[in-house]
């Protein structure tokens, strides 16, 4: 799969101007003056930074689903400077996570579901199409091709030949001729 081959910056980037093109998806009123967590000093300079945070919640969505915002919060979460004294990690906040995902539920790019004690968001398939036609686009700008799977599969079935042997405790048997 492309998603996973492409640096994650650029599929960011690339999702969130696809992102601009849906219309359910929108930065609130008050996104503009709001800061992104308490761990933060000012917010954010980029004007379009509602979208980036959007792209990269629904890649969140796709690597890690079903997902909450809470644990969706720990990931965009930083270092808060206490001036001399150390460190301390927060959370980031959770009212834009929270109304990102609601925008991406309506759009029909994520879903709201329970599997079995886990429950939370997931992609739906027009997310995970977005998102692939986002990294062939970068892979196609640079140029990056995938092995066929047939070439994997052949390298992959040789090793695996080569390690059930190891198990059993058998060497493969080699064929050596003398030369006369």
């Amino acid at each position: 799969m492309g998603i996973f081959d492409v640096p994650k910056t650029e599929l960011i980037e690339k999702t969130a101007q696809k992102l601009k093109d849906v219309s359910q998806i929108s930065p609130p009123l008050w996104a503009s003056y709001a800061k992104t967590g308490s761990h933060k000093e000012r917010p954010p300079l980029r004007q379009d930074w509602w979208y980036i945070r959007a792209a990269a919640v629904l890649t969140k969505i796709f690597t890690i689903g079903p997902i909450g915002v809470s644990k969706l919060r720990t990931k965009f979460g930083g270092k808060k400077n206490s001036g001399f004294r150390p460190e301390s990690v927060r959370k980031s906040g959770g009212n834009n996570i929270r109304k990102i995902l609601q925008q991406l539920e309506k759009a029909g790019l994520a879903k709201n579901i329970t599997k079995g004690i886990n429950k939370g968001r997931v992609i739906t398939p027009q997310g995970a199409s977005l998102l692939e036609k986002a990294s062939a686009e970068i892979m196609k700008e640079k140029g990056i091709v995938l092995p066929k799977k047939s070439d994997v599969q052949e390298v992959r079935s040789e090793t695996n030949e080569a390690q059930v042997e190891k198990k059993r405790g058998r060497k493969k048997k080699e064929v050596v001729v003398e030369a006369e």
